[in-house]
């Protein structure tokens, strides 16, 4: 089976990125058949998150995967760097691409899919009928020299993450590669419920749940320069 936790959000600070898998990762290449793109958009159809909620008691992990209503990123900006929006009624639980992405064993059932998802997006945990969107609005994405490899470079991610109400800082250590002529930014981190106020979902007076903390990991697709939208690889999940 696999590492630890889910339901959704909360962050746990002075946490260090995760490492992203490099099994079961997702594989996918932007797509750009026309040339509206700008310098530090992302190309969404692409751009996800996944993250992996643990358990407790007798409840089971589950792989969990969303996209973005939108997104900009300025790598190397040292204020206004960006700010990525979180489409919340996109998330689904335990699809074959999420658990594969977070190296969960197995398949879940359509019908446990859609009760996972069902209670992931209710009034209980995301309330996505009353918060649809997630925001991080990223401050600056300053480069670490001498901290990337022969391939990657890594940026410090630096901004404010709001899940719900609740408002609270959030920095995360990207990894950029150059792929099919865009950046592939690939980051992680971990969050708990609590801190924004959620509950974590539990059943049969407590017997069955999902753990508080989280791991999460981002892969988003972004312009780095002005016109660069004349891509045509597929993407595959």
């Amino acid at each position: 089976m696999a590492r630890k936790p889910l339901l959704w959000l909360s962050v746990a600070l002075a946490l260090p990125a995760c490492s992203v898998p490099t099994v079961g990762l997702a594989q996918s290449t932007a797509v750009t058949p026309t040339s509206g793109y700008q310098a530090g958009d992302l190309y969404l159809p692409s751009s996800r998150v996944y993250a992996l909620v643990g358990k407790t008691g007798f409840g089971h992990e589950h792989g969990v995967t969303g996209g973005l209503k939108s997104g900009r990123l300025l790598l190397g900006a040292t204020q206004d760097a960006g700010e990525l929006v979180f489409d919340m009624t996109s998330f689904t639980a335990d699809t074959d691409a999420a658990r594969r992405f977070v190296r969960l064993e197995g398949a879940s059932s359509e019908s446990t899919r859609q009760q996972v998802t069902a209670n992931m997006l209710g009034s209980d945990v995301l309330n996505v009928a009353k918060f649809a969107t997630a925001r991080y609005r990223i401050d600056s994405a300053v480069e670490e020299l001498g901290q990337g490899t022969n391939t990657a470079r890594r940026y410090r991610l630096t901004g404010q993450l709001t899940l719900q109400s609740v408002t609270r800082p959030l920095s995360v250590l990207a990894e950029v590669d150059l792929k099919n002529g865009w950046n592939r930014v690939r980051g992680s981190f971990r969050l708990k419920q609590t801190d924004f106020g959620i509950k974590p979902y539990t059943k049969a007076f407590g017997a069955v749940g999902v753990a508080d903390e989280m791991t999460v990991w981002g892969e988003f697709w972004v312009a780095p320069s002005a016109g660069l939208a004349h891509q045509s690889a597929n993407t595959t999940r």
